[in-house]
C-alpha cells in the first residue's frame, strides 16, 4: 500500500511539473519571440541611421569640396588683384564657413609665418552636414548595441525553453517506468531542471506588447 502510495505522489508531482514546465515553456517561448521582434526593430532603426548618415556623409564631402574650391578662387582672385573677383568668391563661402574664414584672416596669413594654411585648420572651421553624418553614425552604433542586447536576451528565453522541454521529458518518462525508484529520480531531476529554469527565468527582463 505504501509503495502505491509512494507511486501515486510521484505520479501527481510529476503531472503538476507537467502542466507548469508546460506554461513555462509557453512563456519563454512568448517572450524569445517579442525580443526577437525588438531586436529585428532595432536593426532596422541602426541600418536607417546609417543609411541617413552615409547621405549626410556624402552630401558633407561635396559641400567641403565646393567651399574649398571657392576658397581657392578667392586667394587666386586675391593674388592677381581682382578685389572684385575676390568679392564675388567671397560672398559665396557658405555661412558655416565665414566665422572659420575671419578668424584666419586675423591670424595674418599672408605676412604671419606661424598663421595657419588655410580657414580648414582653424578650431572655428564647422560642418553641419559632418556633425550630422557623425550624430546618425553614433545613433545607428546605438541601435546596433541595443539589438544585440535584445538578441541576447531572446537567446536566453529560447535556452529555458530548452530546459522546459527537458522537464517535460523526465516528468512525462517517469510516469511511464515501472520501476519506483526509477521514477522518483526522473521526478527529482525533472524537478531540479524546472526550478533552477523558473529561477533564472524570473530574474530576465519582460517585454510585453498588447
Amino acid at each position: 500500500m505504501s509503495r502505491v502510495a509512494d507511486r501515486s505522489r510521484a505520479e501527481v508531482i510529476a503531472t503538476v511539473l507537467l502542466a507548469a514546465a508546460a506554461v513555462g515553456t509557453a512563456w519563454a517561448t512568448y517572450q524569445a519571440a517579442h525580443w526577437r521582434s525588438e531586436q529585428a526593430a532595432a536593426g532596422n532603426r541602426s541600418t536607417a541611421a546609417r543609411v541617413q548618415a552615409n547621405r549626410a556623409a556624402a552630401l558633407a564631402n561635396r559641400q567641403v569640396q565646393v567651399q574649398v574650391e571657392t576658397f581657392i578662387q578667392w586667394v587666386n582672385a586675391r593674388a592677381a588683384g581682382d578685389t572684385e573677383l575676390a568679392a564675388f568668391y567671397r560672398r559665396r563661402f557658405r555661412p558655416e564657413f565665414r566665422p572659420a574664414f575671419s578668424a584666419w584672416l586675423a591670424t595674418r596669413p599672408f605676412t604671419a609665418v606661424d598663421a595657419p594654411s588655410t580657414p580648414f585648420d582653424m578650431p572655428q572651421w564647422r560642418s553641419a552636414a559632418v556633425a550630422e553624418a557623425d550624430a546618425l553614425e553614433a545613433k545607428g552604433a546605438a541601435e546596433s548595441k541595443v539589438a544585440s542586447g535584445f538578441l541576447e536576451r531572446a537567446d536566453r528565453y529560447t535556452l529555458c525553453v530548452v530546459l522546459f522541454a527537458l522537464t517535460l521529458f523526465f516528468a512525462g518518462l517517469s510516469i511511464r517506468l515501472p520501476s519506483r525508484r526509477a521514477q522518483d529520480a526522473l521526478v527529482a531531476l525533472a524537478c531540479v531542471v524546472f526550478l533552477g529554469a523558473a529561477i533564472w527565468v524570473a530574474t530576465f527582463p519582460v517585454s510585453v506588447a498588447l
